[in-house]
């Protein structure tokens, strides 16, 4: 059987030491770098969150001052309130929203972002903290008659949605044989609606229903309720553990302190905040 002598063992002894001390160095070292890194960490060194938005009622609309309101706005502003810094918010054209946050153009993205499988392979979703449904409006003439959503599953029928949405998503599963006509600002597509050039509108809840009272002579709802219910979450990059952490705990405790429910209640079961922006 093969030995080692003195200095061999003494060598041994001595790499190993090396080792075991260079390990927790080098995991301390990693993890120093992995939290300088995090989106969360950068925040509170900048002072400022940055936050990617589109505006979509009542989520995020301007105000007749030209300031921002609407409930993802009140979520963001209590987010940078409770983490001790400022928040920026970064308008940005849905259908490239995603990519912008990629770039880090922003920190994350609060803009009642439904959660997707195939947006999930980009991004990183947060627990919701919100859910939403798609719903729909019609013209009145051009839509005379339809109680359902087969009643529009035709090629003759156009239905318009705001370009990038899962809106979208939803006229292809369920409305199919529908002609879609999609538009980059959501006010266009009801504009269009109004104008009698296509037959309905697809869109986040609860806009359909405040378009179909405020114009009720061109207007109507063909269905009694949502068609879709989706989880609604903040989206921020891949990989970063710790931002995704403290976004969950935060949702966790406002939900648990009736806020976020308040905040729904108030711009989607009112109308309270209307003066704002008529």
């Amino acid at each position: 059987m093969k030995t080692f002598n003195g200095k061999v063992l003494v060598t041994i002894c001595l790499i190993t030491a090396l080792i075991m001390t260079a390990i927790p160095v080098m995991a301390g070292k990693m993890q120093n770098q992995l939290i300088a890194e995090s989106t969360i960490d950068q925040v509170m060194r900048r002072g400022v969150l940055r936050v990617g938005m589109d505006t979509f009622l009542p989520w995020a609309m301007k105000d007749k001052s030209g300031e921002l309101v609407g409930f993802e706005i009140d979520v963001a502003r209590r987010l940078a309130s409770d983490m001790g810094v400022k928040v920026e918010f970064v308008p940005t054209k849905w259908a490239g929203i995603i990519p912008a946050l990629l770039t880090g153009k922003f920190d994350v993205v609060i803009g009642g972002m439904g959660i997707q499988t195939k947006r999930a392979l980009k991004v990183n979703f947060t627990i919701p903290y919100d859910y939403s449904g798609m719903a729909i409006v019609a013209h009145k003439e051009k839509a005379a008659g339809f109680a359902s959503l087969e009643d529009f599953n035709n090629a003759d029928v156009e239905i318009a949605c705001k370009l990038g949405t899962t809106a979208v998503t939803a006229v292809k599963k369920y409305i199919p044989n529908a002609k879609l006509r999609l538009f980059d600002d959501e006010a266009q597509a009801y504009q269009e609606l109004r104008n009698g050039n296509v037959h309905a509108v697809v869109g986040s809840a609860p806009r359909p229903a405040y378009e179909a009272i405020k114009y009720p002579e061109t207007m109507f709802l063909p269905l009694e309720s949502n068609f879709t219910r989706e989880p609604i979450g903040f989206a921020v990059r891949k990989g970063d553990f710790d931002t995704i952490s403290f976004f969950n705990n935060w949702i966790t405790i406002v939900s648990h302190e009736g806020w976020l429910e308040e905040r729904h209640h108030y711009w989607f079961g009112t109308k309270e905040w209307a003066h704002l922006v008529e």
